[in-house]
């Protein structure tokens, strides 16, 4: 059985993520890129000014051309971390909201494919904003309808995440991976994924065990294990799936067998 953390994101030094992953167990990771890097401050203060920085992300508070210009800088970061350990990482790109179509599809082809990446995201459009996720499921439609992984904890909402289904049902074949799986909206993320088969569960920062149970028993084939490194540990989630799991071929799916299929990977 491959095991494969669906969703981290990259850190400094590399050595201390294989450090994680072994620790784990773990053959392969989804990595992302990152705005900040937390796993490096070494006090509160300067966690928190880390994590303010992240939050204005989330908050979409951020104006396009600065956002634009981290991402390309992320980007950079990113592919870096994938060509020195192919054998352990691949990825997913970022990809700017608030652009028009044409200019979205251009930043795909440009920077995801060209890069080799399996997927876009993560994505936070900012609660009461989904609707900008459109362009980006047009041009997929168009560029091979890889998954997009959107961010659905705090500041999303209940309301948020039936956007985010609406528009997963316009685009019916395009994979979406709700990141987080709804925070503490856990059980309204079950139900509208029960009733889309485009819809994927992620398990990182889980706000409590029961969710992922109950996700594996509705939904064993559309749950992800993940860590979301450096803010949570792949071992602590490994452990959590395994022991919450009632059904040890439902825990190879969420461990790895999910995330392979979805992905095509070997």
């Amino acid at each position: 059985m491959m095991v494969i953390d669906s969703h981290a994101h990259v850190m400094e030094p590399t050595a201390k993520q294989l450090s994680f992953m072994e620790e784990a167990g773990v053959d392969k990771t989804i990595l992302f890129s990152t705005s900040i890097h937390p796993e490096k401050v070494m006090d509160l203060a300067a966690f928190e000014q880390e994590i303010r920085r992240l939050f204005d992300i989330l908050a979409g508070n951020c104006k396009v051309d600065e956002r634009k210009s981290s991402m390309q800088r992320s980007t950079v970061e990113l592919c870096d971390a994938i060509k020195k350990h192919p054998e352990h990482f691949l990825g997913f790109g970022p990809v700017p909201l608030g652009i028009g179509e044409y200019e979205t599809a251009d930043w795909i082809e440009e920077n995801i494919i060209v890069n080799g990446f399996l997927g876009v995201g993560e994505f936070s459009p900012g609660s009461g904003s989904v609707y900008l996720l459109e362009n980006v499921f047009k041009a997929l439609m168009e560029l091979g309808k890889l998954p997009v992984w959107i961010h659905t904890f705090h500041p999303m909402t209940s309301a948020d995440l039936m956007d985010i289904a609406d528009l997963a049902r316009k685009y019916s074949t395009v994979p979406v991976i709700l990141g987080h799986m709804g925070g503490a909206n856990w059980l309204d993320a079950i139900k509208i994924a029960k009733d889309q088969a485009n819809l994927y569960l992620d398990f990182s920062a889980s706000v409590t065990a029961i969710a992922p149970q109950f996700a594996m028993k509705e939904l064993p084939e559309r749950c992800l294990f993940s860590s979301d490194a450096p803010f949570g540990y792949p071992m602590l989630v490994r452990k959590m799936v395994e022991r919450v799991s009632e059904d040890e071929e439902v825990t190879k799916m969420v461990l790895g067998g999910n995330i392979s299929r979805l992905l095509n990977i070997d």
